[in-house]
């Protein structure tokens, strides 16, 4: 991990570690995904059976869990963990809820109405993560949003593991959270079956959730036929501290993203070097004998950073650059640096909100802008699976007293038949 005190070479090291996914493997990647999402959409289930056996080692069959295992598993589970499941469930339920937009109505002078009407989608798609990991929690961030914007038919898909088995935590959280079906696949064959439907899974408007290259290269394909959340990159964290933040706070904050990909990235920005100094001895004495030793060890070969700053504004003004997913403020005056904080997904203020408080049960989502797309996007919401329509109506005299500028204006565009189509109405 590397440790760099000039504010250049900070710059160029932060923009490395956010282009960090724009490889050359790309145009493979594509090349691959295309071939399977037509095949989807060709055949179908097959397609999906076909790719399922391939790259998950299972046959699904059948693809969808009963609706009775969804209960089972909630019921199963240990009473400590359901606790806790009801417990974000209820804080992120009551947080999104004050995130549903309003309708409304303009009334004009002269009759003239305009209206702005939210309505939910009628089907949404949420896909899930297997692999390294089970995460009943990006369940929760995303089915209850949906749930809260009124979508009627919530579709889960998730990877099975080698024996064709979802997590059943991954399961009771589906069942506590609403979703109507869930299906054991994963894949870009699964973003292609909520995509373009088959005969067991219906064809969604918007699809949401993370998932690797190919899941992610998936959903920028059908892009425009069907909604899509964002297209997420690996997780990444940047912490700005000072003399004030406990080493090893810093360094197990690190970790929690280090932890979850090889290719997370966990920064530093700190106004002390003896601080500096300090948390790489901490990292490293913790990955020592991390059970995932491995994985923080290639996030944070190569994509972790330590930058000292000369002072609090060089930090700010590193930050709004790179617009980190999660941002972490461990200084004195946490609240003073907040100020100028521009760009970031979700920002964690002092010593006792680690950014894990936010990934379970803050309340807020944990569905975040990565690689510098928080200084243009948020977070995944209840507007993500809804709708705004306009509405317009003028009766006569509105459109009469309006009817002048309305064809200037139109004649100043060379559109002939659009100012004709207001003048027309009064010619009798």
């Amino acid at each position: 991990m590397k440790i760099i005190k000039n504010k250049k070479e900070a710059i160029q090291e932060l923009k490395r570690i956010s282009t960090r996914t724009n490889s050359d493997n790309n145009n493979k990647v594509n090349t691959i995904v295309e071939e399977i999402l037509q095949e989807v959409k060709d055949h179908g289930d097959i397609a999906v059976a076909k790719y399922t056996r391939k790259f998950d080692g299972f046959n699904p069959d059948p693809f969808q869990v009963s609706g009775e295992k969804l209960k089972n598993a909630w019921d199963d589970i240990d009473k400590n963990l359901k606790r806790s499941l009801e417990v974000a469930h209820k804080r992120i339920k009551k947080f999104h809820e004050k995130e549903i937009p309003s309708s409304f109505t303009i009334k004009g002078e002269h009759g003239d109405t305009v209206q702005r009407k939210w309505r939910p989608v009628k089907n949404a798609g949420i896909y899930i993560p297997g692999g390294r990991a089970a995460y009943p929690s990006t369940v929760l961030m995303n089915a209850i949003p949906a749930r809260v914007a009124g979508v009627k038919e919530i579709i889960m898909v998730s990877p099975g593991n080698t024996e064709g088995e979802i997590n059943k935590t991954v399961l009771a959280a589906a069942y506590l959270s609403g979703v109507n079906k869930v299906f054991r696949i994963g894949g870009a064959q699964a973003i292609g079956a909520l995509a373009f439907g088959t005969n067991q899974i219906n064809k969604v408007d918007v699809i949401t959730g993370p998932g690797n290259i190919y899941v992610t290269t998936a959903k920028k394909i059908i892009y425009g036929s069907t909604g899509i959340d964002s297209l997420a990159g690996p997780s990444e964290i940047l912490i700005i501290a000072d003399e004030t933040a406990q080493s090893t706070h810093i360094a197990s904050d690190l970790l929690a993203q280090a932890e979850h990909d090889p290719l997370a990235s966990a920064i530093l920005l700190t106004t002390s070097e003896n601080q500096a100094k300090e948390v790489l001895k901490e990292l490293y004495k913790k990955i020592d004998d991390h059970p995932r030793k491995e994985i923080c060890m290639q996030s944070i070969q190569n994509w972790g950073l330590i930058v000292i700053c000369q002072n609090y504004e060089s930090c700010i003004e590193l930050s709004n650059n790179f617009a980190p997913e999660h941002l972490e403020i461990l200084t004195f005056d946490s609240k003073k640096i907040l100020e100028g904080i521009e760009n970031a997904g979700a920002i964690f203020l002092g010593k006792w909100t680690p950014e894990a408080v936010g990934d379970y049960l803050a309340g807020p989502n944990h569905t975040l802008p990565t690689s510098g797309n928080a200084r243009f996007s948020g977070s995944l919401g209840v507007e993500t699976f809804m709708k705004n329509t306009s509405i317009i109506e003028f009766n006569e005299e509105s459109l009469k007293v309006n009817s002048l500028d309305i064809i200037n204006l139109a004649r100043s565009e060379g559109l002939h038949s659009h100012a004709n189509s207001v003048q027309i109405r009064f010619e009798d």
